[in-house]
């Protein structure tokens, strides 16, 4: 839970900045990412994902229309070289710059300005070169982060899983916009097929990144992301909500209601 103090509640959040600016730059996002940048007003900005044709996971994109024809990309800090060359790679004759921009970013849990965030459980804001002073540590952080199942790259997201087993078809993707890398395969899940497993909350006092989870002695998911009393892991989805799972490092976890 965020803290109730006499200032308002804020956090560093790192991130990577993208330019997507002139006159094509809304039709070429909008055939680029997996959400509908047309219907962004000025002001307005959606999560999105930057996918392979096979919707593997390039990026996760935070979308800002500054103005009718300039769009900045907030993505995580290891992220900005490879949307930039992405999207430089497959604009061919489309009319628009993308460029890395250098900004700060502060997480906000009060206020209306800044761009709404809900990586966290909680109303929040994102806001851009704000002179913000931090009431919140990064692990402070970070426990709202696992706490509201919200995954991150490099620890919940890679190469090798797909939007739905981390939930972002549902906060990520537009089923009703026009074509983008990797449609095809999302939509076939979604309306076809289903996931084996699914990222989730465990209460677990010990757990670690990359411990191997069990259930009645079969193996059914791993550890991602840990702090004391909470961890994110996917899991098979035959698992019932309350299960103890067996942790390969040692101790159990007992796994939580999906939100």
């Amino acid at each position: 839970m965020v803290a109730q103090t006499s200032q308002p509640v804020a956090a560093l959040r790192p991130r990577a900045f993208v330019r997507v600016a002139g006159p094509d730059a809304e039709d070429y996002l909008q055939r680029m990412v997996s959400n509908d940048v047309e219907a962004l007003g000025v002001d307005d900005a959606c999560d999105a994902l930057l996918l392979t044709p096979k919707a593997r996971v390039i990026a996760t994109l935070r979308i800002w229309r500054r103005a009718e024809e300039d769009f900045l990309l907030l993505t995580e800090p290891e992220l900005g070289d490879a949307v930039t060359g992405e999207l430089r790679r497959l604009r061919f004759a489309a009319k628009c710059e993308i460029e890395p921009e250098q900004h700060t970013s502060a997480i906000l849990f009060s206020g209306s300005e800044g761009i709404p965030n809900d990586e966290y459980g909680v109303p929040a804001r994102e806001l851009i070169d704000a002179d913000v002073d931090p009431t919140m540590t990064a692990e402070e952080l970070e426990r709202m982060r696992i706490e509201a199942g919200t995954p991150r790259y490099g620890r919940e997201l890679d190469d090798r899983v797909l939007p739905a087993e981390a939930g972002l078809d549902e906060t990520h993707i537009s089923f009703t916009k026009g074509c983008y890398p990797g449609q095809e395969p999302i939509a076939r899940l979604h309306y076809r097929g289903h996931v084996n497993r699914r990222l989730r909350v465990l209460a677990a006092e010990e757990a670690e990144p990359g411990d191997e989870l069990s259930h009645e002695g079969k193996a059914v998911g791993r550890v991602t992301s840990a702090v004391p009393g909470r961890a994110l892991a996917y899991v098979r989805t035959a698992v019932p909500a309350g299960a103890t799972l067996s942790l390969s490092s040692g101790g159990s976890a007992r796994l939580l209601e999906s939100k």
